[in-house]
């Protein structure tokens, strides 16, 4: 199979839960040197994980100095014990959407999840979506499920964590792929933080989903 690679959609876009605030710690410091000195000060390497991670990810990928670099990092820094589909739980990636609506989608679905995991009837949370300009090409593995069903397994990610990481070494700025949780959506994960730009805060969202059903519903509240 020949590799194609293409440009990410622009924009993109990503949903953040809002009961995580944005923290400003990398959108002020001007050098690397200085946000080495602010993460001690703040507590942030308190975090054994967290300073882990930051030493796999090279200086030169740390992004700083500019508006919601915090969002950035901490998508990086901050990772789900067991990783993500396309990333191990020692270092993160940023995850989006071409449409707003397979975001929606995405999340909902992990909400899902999560509400039947507390046995709840359903679970209602509110997220922030931020969008944002991926620079870079990036495999593309779209149309590609029959192909690489390893990679698209739906409730495992064993073989697509693997996948993911093979990219990231090559030094590949990450991969376009289907949504699965939406018809038609296209989904990106960026491997490399310098390739996330111009991240803007945009609307809030209320997203209720029941522990049964597919059914996703979803609510503008606010602009940014």
């Amino acid at each position: 199979m020949t590799d194609v690679y293409s440009e990410a959609p622009f924009p993109t876009y990503r949903l953040i839960p809002s009961q995580f605030p944005p923290i400003g710690l990398f959108d002020t410091v001007a050098t690397a040197a200085d946000l080495s000195a602010v993460m001690e000060l703040v507590g942030w390497t308190n975090d054994r994980l967290v300073a882990s991670r930051i030493a796999r990810l090279p200086q030169q990928e740390w992004v700083y100095g500019r508006p919601n670099t915090s969002i950035v990092m901490a998508a990086f820094l901050h990772v789900s014990p067991t990783g993500m589909r396309f990333n191990s739980p020692d270092l993160g990636a940023w995850y989006a959407a071409g449409e707003i609506e397979t975001a929606a989608a995405e999340v909902g679905h992990h909400l899902r999840r999560e509400a039947v995991s507390r046995n709840v009837p359903e679970l209602t949370r509110v997220y922030r979506s931020y969008s944002a300009r991926l620079n870079g090409v990036y495999l593309d593995i779209r149309g590609q499920q029959a192909e690489r069903s390893d990679v698209y397994a739906s409730d495992r990610y064993e073989a697509s964590q693997q996948f993911g990481e093979a990219v990231r070494r090559a030094g590949e700025a990450g991969i376009l792929y289907d949504s699965l949780r939406r018809r038609g959506g296209t989904n990106i994960v960026a491997h490399r933080p310098t390739n996330v730009l111009d991240v803007t805060q945009a609307d809030h969202f209320e997203i209720r989903v029941p522990a049964v059903g597919r059914r996703i519903d979803v609510r503008k509240l606010t602009a940014a």
